[in-house]
């Protein structure tokens, strides 16, 4: 039974019990949430597309097939925020784009349909930054997205819209995507969970797109939810396991795998390589270990494959693939401050092309063979996510400092899509104004066991919502 607590501020994995059951409405979940989103939105900027009146409509409608046949699905009647990058029927898909605030999608994309068939019910859609190619969420069609805990703060990107508004209150759940982080650095500023999700775990395809995204793009983007508590990103990522054959890259596979022979070795982490690491990531990672090792973990320091390496040819591979595909609309359709970025990117982490970037792309092969033979001994590994606190949000503005601050310092973050395994984040401390999180990376295929180091980690911890609303920290 739910406590007192506005339903806003209730998990999805407990509001699908009382919902299904007919114990709570659809209507009053959504109303709930939909009232907090015309509330509180102007100040954060976290969703762009207010999409509450027809939430609304399709609650009223969940009530009345949950009366006649049952619950739709396991988020029957959950009201779920979907990033503004990909596709839902009727809705724009700028991207972030001034140019593209008219394109309209002709159906849904494969996360916004597998949502739907579970029974969530979406409120709206969350911003992110053109192209979704910055670590901070900005852009010239919708503004800025504001850190729930700071408004100087970054709210991450790309799916900082999607980070703030499940922080926010705006549903328990939110769709985003990750090609370099873009899961997990929002998370980490903000104070969410999350896992970035193996290749080939969720499906990924947008009707509206009119040319195929370039191989890497393929191989490292993935779709994924953040969330307030772990086991709602539990609930969500099983929710959007559908089968879709628009993805050729989708395999079907249970989520859970075999259950692996106790105590489950843990590698810890803490390089920096020629960075340094913050005093306060530093005790993060101490923290996340400690709580591993009291939940029956067995924590070994060791050193995986050359993670920094792996990072920076990810970036320069991307940028290669960018710069070869993607150049002459970034130039034109971006804004002046987009093009000065991508410069500095360009500066700070110069792009590999042609025969480059092809040995680059099958050097992949040996990194990604590597660490599964590392993992075979360590199933999960402990690492830093960022290697200093959350940065301000116009840091990527501020020269190659800044670029170096953000590009430089999130190999850990990068390392992981460019060879496809599944990756988590879950906060640990509070530091300074903001919550501070880890990352733990896992096995292809085995995000479930990511998922309950995660959980392993925030029952030490405390959800760190919690402490944000009831202003137990200062916003």
């Amino acid at each position: 039974m739910l406590d007192s607590k506005p339903l806003w501020q209730h998990s999805a994995t407990d509001l699908a019990e009382v919902v299904s059951t007919g114990r709570v409405s659809s209507r009053d979940c959504v109303e709930s949430v939909v009232e907090r989103v015309r509330a509180t939105n102007g100040s954060i900027n976290a969703i762009v597309d207010d999409l509450g009146e027809d939430a609304l409509r399709q609650a009223d409608e969940h009530d009345r097939v949950l009366k006649s046949s049952g619950p739709i699905g396991p988020l029957h009647g959950i009201p779920v925020t979907l990033k503004e990058n990909v596709d839902q029927k009727g809705c724009a898909t700028p991207n972030g784009v001034a140019a593209m605030a008219n394109l309209i999608a002709p159906d849904d994309s494969p996360s916004a349909r597998s949502l739907k068939a579970a029974g969530a019910i979406i409120i709206g859609r969350t911003n992110t930054p053109e192209f979704s190619l910055r670590v901070t969420t900005d852009n010239l069609l919708h503004g800025r997205t504001f850190n729930p805990w700071n408004n100087r703060a970054s709210a991450g990107g790309s799916s900082g819209g999607a980070a703030a508004a499940t922080m926010m209150g705006y549903g328990p759940l939110a769709h985003g995507n990750d090609i370099g982080g873009s899961l997990r650095i929002p998370s980490f500023c903000c104070g969410a969970a999350t896992v970035k999700p193996g290749l080939g775990r969720t499906p990924a395809y947008n009707p509206s797109a009119e040319a195929e995204r370039g191989i890497l793009a393929q191989m490292m983007s993935v779709q994924g939810v953040i969330a307030r508590e772990v086991k709602d990103v539990r609930l969500g990522m099983k929710s959007m396991l559908s089968y879709d054959p628009h993805d050729p890259w989708m395999i079907e596979c249970p989520f859970d795998g075999p259950v692996l022979e106790s105590p489950i070795r843990v590698a810890f982490t803490k390089n920096a390589f020629e960075y340094s690491l913050h005093p306060a990531v530093n005790e993060a990672l101490d923290v996340a270990a400690d709580a591993l090792s009291d939940a029956g973990y067995e924590v070994v320091e060791a050193e995986p494959p050359d993670t920094r390496e792996i990072g920076e040819l990810a970036i320069k591979c991307l940028l290669g693939e960018v710069k070869s595909l993607q150049e002459d609309a970034l130039r034109q359709y971006g804004s002046p401050t987009f093009n000065a970025i991508l410069d500095n990117y360009y500066d700070a982490c110069p792009p590999l092309l042609g025969n480059e970037l092809l040995l680059g792309m099958a050097q992949r092969a040996h990194h990604l063979r590597e660490w599964t033979l590392f993992l075979q001994h360590y199933p999960l590994v402990l690492t830093p996510l960022l290697l200093s606190p959350t940065y301000d949000w116009d840091e990527d503005t501020r020269g190659q400092q800044g670029i170096d601050r953000v590009l430089g310092e999130s190999f850990y973050a990068r390392a992981f899509n460019f060879m496809g395994l599944p990756a988590g984040c879950v906060p640990a401390i509070y530091n300074g104004g903001l919550p501070l999180g880890v990352q733990i990376v896992g096995r292809l295929m085995r995000e479930d066991l990511i998922l309950d180091a995660c959980e392993a980690i925030e029952n030490s911890t405390g959800v760190m919502a919690h402490k944000l609303w009831a202003g137990e920290y200062g916003v």
